[in-house]
């Protein structure tokens, strides 16, 4: 923000001395405007000196894809974001054969097994039974009778998911590729840790009378947002970050408004369409 154009400095008029008109010598005062000294980048010193950011659901170091954060007015909205406890989508990949001290294909080796009697079909059934499993869990954590109207116009929304902490819970798995030793999934998910889904790749390598390590895992999507919306690192730039800011105004706003019935007082509505410029306007 420093390095983009700043406004213009101030002017203000003085009474600068001048040559008279009629020569000799004469000196007159004449009225001119000139620049504010104390607005020049030399003397006032950089625009910006502090800015609020915040940091969504966290990734850690082994870890890549969508990382969310707030600016400005944007910390307000990452707490109620967190309370719609939306679901988290990740590519996992994982390779039979050989089992580490922490899920990982980096970690120390520990073991290394057999992997030739594992098909795709033998995977995609201790795949079915885990979301089976974790289904019963998200019905159970989320406090609603399925039995009750209620469950069911939320079940039409898509909004059956626990509204307070519980364990993680995997709402979906499949099985994108499957080539021995190496295979890659698909999880939707909600409160897990990136730790959690390595580990699941190595209970599901045991499962299968073998063992497994993690190679990959990556966040395409947290809540509302995918890899789409996310901007690479040589776009970290004020005019990028300021465009993201307005694209994804509306959709957060949708959200809130139906998860948790935001409506005029949600810190969004304080935003106008100018919420970037506000978010980083100059401070005293």
């Amino acid at each position: 923000m420093n390095a983009a154009p700043g406004r213009a400095p101030r002017q203000r008029v003085r009474f600068l001395p001048a040559p008279a008109p009629g020569g000799g010598g004469a000196v007159e005062l004449v009225a001119a405007r000139v620049p504010v000294l104390a607005d020049h980048p030399l003397v006032r010193g950089p625009r910006f000196k502090k800015l609020k950011i915040g940091a969504g659901h966290r990734l850690d170091v082994k870890a890549s894809g969508v990382f969310v954060l707030g600016i400005g007015h944007g910390n307000k909205l990452l707490t109620d974001l967190y309370n719609c406890h939306l679901t988290k989508v990740y590519i996992v990949g994982g390779r039979f054969g050989k089992a580490t001290d922490d899920f990982s294909d980096t970690g120390n080796l520990v073991e290394k097994t057999t992997f030739d009697h594992i098909t795709r079909e033998k995977l995609e059934r201790i795949l079915a039974v885990i979301q089976g499993t974790n289904q019963k869990a998200l019905l159970m954590y989320s406090n609603i009778d399925m039995k009750t109207q209620e469950a069911y116009e939320l079940a039409v929304k898509g909004l059956i998911r626990p509204m307070g902490k519980s364990p993680p819970i995997i709402t979906a798995v499949r099985c994108l590729q499957f080539a021995l030793p190496e295979f890659q999934l698909e999880i939707h998910c909600l409160h897990e840790t990136q730790q959690y889904l390595r580990k699941m790749v190595h209970e599901i390598g045991l499962e299968l009378k073998s063992s497994a390590v993690c190679t990959q895992v990556r966040r395409i999507r947290d809540g509302i947002f995918t890899v789409d919306d996310a901007l690479p690192r040589t776009q970290w730039n004020l005019q990028s970050i300021q465009e993201a800011i307005r694209n994804c105004q509306l959709k957060v706003e949708t959200e809130l408004e139906k998860t948790l019935g935001h409506g005029e007082n949600s810190p969004l509505h304080q935003l106008d369409g100018d919420t970037d410029e506000r978010a980083l306007q100059e401070r005293p």
